[in-house]
């Protein structure tokens, strides 16, 4: 069971990104400017440290290497309980995301965890 996972449109716009900026990362903000918005970097323009959980690696086909998703520990621990769903939608969102000149802007959907997956997602927690 995966934490994280990805919609078809999703896919494709970031092996469009990994052809254009080379391996990439997500960094899910906890608000302010960016509205909550899962930020696309190139893998390690974004600083990642002791506060940070690495959620889950999105294996896409068509690029070569996983793309890490993280979150702030602090932010985890409210979203725990969930599984995100990485979408993409039409519009410009605010930040430093690498899908923002594309006009579009990535977008986390969630829904709660059944008992049974939150059970296998933390025997698995990184």
């Amino acid at each position: 069971m995966e934490r994280v996972s990805y919609t078809p449109e999703a896919a494709e716009l970031l092996r469009r990104l990994r052809e254009s900026h080379g391996p990439l990362m997500f960094h899910q903000s906890g608000g302010c400017c960016d509205g909550s918005s899962p930020m696309c970097y190139p893998a390690g323009e974004f600083r990642t440290g002791g506060s940070d959980v690495l959620l889950d690696e999105l294996h896409i086909e068509g690029i070569a290497e996983p793309v890490p998703v993280w979150m702030s520990a602090a932010q985890f621990e409210y979203w725990r309980h969930t599984h995100l769903t990485i979408d993409v939608v039409p519009g410009r969102g605010s930040g430093f995301s690498l899908e923002a000149p594309e006009g579009v802007r990535f977008l986390i959907r969630s829904r709660l965890l059944t008992n049974e997956e939150l059970h296998s997602v933390d025997r698995s927690a990184p």
